[in-house]
């Protein structure tokens, strides 16, 4: 359905999604732009693609990817709208921009034209990612498209638009909370003897690990947590501790106060 797909930036979220396209979109050209023309040639030498300014990916791309920050979307939205007016046929719209819902990117584009909002993570780029998507103004075969597309990414979910800002809080910015995790339980590691290297690789295989387990069968990570903690044992006591230092409250905490950034975006908009 999609005949040519275009990013406009190609920063750590579009080059995921870049890199996640390349592997789906069967064929069809993808053409990579951004505000550093070096970064765009460097991942389209990477990935076997073309390379273009804002306004050919504007003018010529059935999807267009915005991939440029929640602050500067209105402005590059602006710069473009001319363009996307001029068009006689018909494109869609794919947002990330955390925060900006449909609605305002078509107002932001000037025109009521389909609009596929999306919340990304970083992982999509190894295809462990999550990708919550939805639709304004869309057709069911163009959201099907859009889902295959992204199918090598790994989950991609489609859900309503209202949770949106509740979801990029917790996968959008979860890879950073699991990143401070890993550092940290490592540092553990450290202090108590090993050779960086393998804490870090230690830890970082737990984490991937207990998530397949709780994925592939369906486990409560309460009763995983229950499992492991033998009476009396070593882990209940570092559970204690963890417990102690509020770290479940915390985690709860990091969730709700990205969330409650993200709204501001679309306050702000």
């Amino acid at each position: 359905m999609f005949h040519s797909i275009g990013f406009i930036g190609t920063g750590h979220m579009g080059g995921a999604l870049a890199r996640a396209a390349a592997k789906g979109e069967g064929g069809n050209p993808i053409y990579l732009a951004n505000r550093s023309p070096e970064k765009a040639k460097k991942l389209a030498r990477e990935l076997d693609c073309k390379v273009a300014d804002n306004h050919t990916v504007a003018r010529h791309c059935d999807l267009i990817f915005l991939g440029v920050k929640p602050q500067i979307m209105e402005r590059v939205l602006k710069d473009l709208a001319p363009i996307l007016k001029e068009r006689t046929d018909r494109f869609v719209l794919a947002s990330m921009a955390a925060g900006l819902s449909a609605s305002t990117i078509q107002a932001m584009a000037g025109g009521a034209y389909p609009v596929i909002r999306l919340m990304p993570n970083t992982p999509v780029a190894v295809g462990a990612g999550v990708i919550q998507y939805c639709g304004l103004d869309t057709t069911a075969e163009e959201l099907e498209a859009f889902r295959t597309l992204m199918a090598p990414a790994g989950l991609v979910d489609e859900i309503n638009e209202d949770l949106c800002d509740a979801a990029s809080a917790v996968s959008g910015c979860g890879p950073a909370f699991c990143a401070l995790f890993v550092e940290a339980l490592a540092d553990g590691g450290v202090a108590c003897g090993l050779p960086r290297d393998k804490a870090l690789a230690y830890t970082a295989q737990t984490l991937k690990g207990a998530a397949k387990l709780m994925l592939e069968t369906g486990i409560h990570p309460g009763d995983m947590k229950d499992g492991v903690c033998s009476p009396g044992g070593t882990t209940i006591q570092g559970i204690r501790v963890l417990e102690e230092q509020g770290f479940r409250a915390a985690a709860m905490k990091a969730v709700i106060a990205a969330y409650e950034k993200t709204l501001s975006f679309e306050h702000k908009g």
